[in-house]
């Protein structure tokens, strides 16, 4: 596993778990993780953000299920139409509408599931709408290549006069494999492990996240801390599936080649290492009791109850017996989920680093290549990605996402979050950002890590001895994706 970066290497001066699922357990986590980082970013901006904004809009709901809002002036002259995974981007054309009353926007929330396919074929039918597109990292390979963005390098938009000011990664991830800006976000969202200063302390002696920093050090480091809290009488984790953020260090697809390395095959291990040894909670992401748990005590639950059967919950709930999650694995979002959710925990959690640098989610916002609209799209998108004031309203009515505008972060990286004990949580994640190695995210990722999920739910359940398992998984991929190269 690759160490971490020491303090001197980081930066100075400054958004459904991942389909990895650590073997999730049963359908609906599968079907949870197919939309994990859209979902959990829609949780967040629901919660914080919706009843905090003006946003100048009525909202709808089309035929096909899609949420439009429509921001601004109904009888302006311009109008803009943005397609996106989450609600942030109604806020945000709020926001714009209020100083462009002579500009109407159109916003449409498609679900996660629908929009790759929704995209792709308003491109192929030559539609000179939506004039704005997004996407998530694992989508955006796709995107490019097929040639859906506009070129953000060239006249009249000059992206790259802006390089400097936005975090690395971030900027990075959206270029194409030339090097060509197509897309612009305006957040980061690396991953940190969120964790009960209370428990720490009475367990560990301290609650310092340098200090409980090193109980997730690495995947052997994390099964002696696992098996610390249970002699305690506490669970690690909410379920396994928490590790997913820092599910092996390495890019699944390296030069046509399907890429299985020993810190893979190590995630695995501890995924079903965990389970079996009764360490978890037994709770499956977004479900009732994960979020329960982020407020206190749970009832107990072994490994053969579906949390998501609230019948089986209540049957739990009557036998007495009660646990308390020491820690969740999350991205930047994470912070206003658990916000939303810890009550009188509040104060009570703080934030530190896992094995690796992991990262989840992250909405890219570009034009599309077809808008008759270029220029108000870029205005928009650069009022949205690139302006100082309008990231320093978001910061104020989001109650804390991190941006990427290193500006806008270097002027917060002080602010200290009450609800994680006064850390300074932009200095942390900004550090956090700095180790992100874009170079292996690839366009095959969630497909193989729902394969590899799978192969984890058939070792940790007993349904398959892992030799078994992980020759299914090769030939899952083979027939999936026969251009891969599959070294057995």
């Amino acid at each position: 596993m690759r160490a971490r970066k020491i303090s001197a290497m980081l930066m100075a001066g400054a958004m459904v778990l991942s389909l990895t699922a650590c073997g999730g357990g049963t359908d609906k986590t599968t079907e949870a993780a197919k939309t994990e980082e859209p979902a959990a970013t829609e949780v967040k901006t629901e919660a914080t953000t919706e009843a905090k904004t003006k946003e100048a809009a009525e909202e709808e709901t089309d035929a096909e299920g899609n949420k439009i809002a429509v921001a601004g002036n109904q009888d302006a002259e311009q109008k803009l139409v943005i397609w996106t995974l989450s609600n942030d981007l109604k806020q945000f054309a709020g926001h714009y509408c209020e100083n462009h009353p002579d500009v109407q926007i159109e916003t449409v929330v498609i679900a996660p599931a629908d929009y790759p396919t929704k995209v792709q074929a308003a491109m192929r039918g030559r539609q000179a709408e939506p004039d704005i597109i997004v996407g998530e990292p694992q989508m955006l390979e796709t995107m490019y290549e097929a040639g859906y963005f506009e070129d953000l390098n060239q006249e009249p938009y000059n992206a790259q006069d802006y390089a400097d000011q936005e975090v690395d990664y971030a900027w990075q991830i959206g270029q194409d494999a030339d090097g060509i800006q197509r897309a612009i976000t305006y957040q980061i969202t690396p991953a940190g492990v969120f964790y009960r200063r209370d428990i720490a302390e009475k367990v560990f002696g301290t609650s310092d996240p340098e200090e409980i920093g090193k109980l997730f050090a690495d995947y052997d480091t994390i099964k002696t801390t696992g098996q610390t809290l249970k002699d305690a009488g506490y669970k690690i984790f909410a379920s396994e599936g928490e590790m997913n953020y820092w599910a092996g260090d390495s890019a699944w697809v390296v030069d046509g080649k399907l890429n299985v390395d020993q810190d893979r095959k190590d995630y695995m291990d501890l995924c079903v290492y965990l389970y079996q040894n009764d360490m978890t909670a037994y709770v499956d992401a977004w479900s009732t009791t994960w979020y329960n748990a982020m407020a206190g005590e749970i009832p107990v639950i072994d490994a053969d109850t579906s949390v998501w059967d609230d019948a089986a919950m209540a049957e739990a709930e009557k036998s007495g017996n009660t646990t308390e999650v020491f820690a969740y694995g999350l991205p930047t979002w994470g912070t206003l989920v658990m916000r939303d959710n810890v009550k009188d925990l509040s104060g009570q959690w703080g934030v530190c680093s896992g094995p690796s640098y992991g990262f989840g989610g992250g909405t890219y916002i570009g034009i599309s290549a077809l808008s008759e609209n270029k220029d108000l799209a870029w205005d928009f998108l650069k009022s949205t990605t690139l302006d100082a004031d309008t990231l320093n309203w978001w910061v104020d009515v989001s109650e804390g996402d991190v941006v990427s505008f290193l500006p806008v972060l270097e002027q917060h990286k002080d602010d200290e979050n009450q609800v994680y004990g006064g850390e300074k949580l932009y200095d942390f994640f900004l550090k956090q950002a700095e180790g992100i190695d874009t170079s292996r995210i690839t366009k095959y990722d969630e497909p193989l890590k729902k394969a590899w999920g799978e192969a984890i739910t058939a070792i940790k359940t007993g349904t398959m001895d892992e030799e078994s398992a992980i020759s299914n998984f090769y030939d899952v991929v083979e027939s999936t994706y026969p251009e891969l190269t599959v070294e057995r």
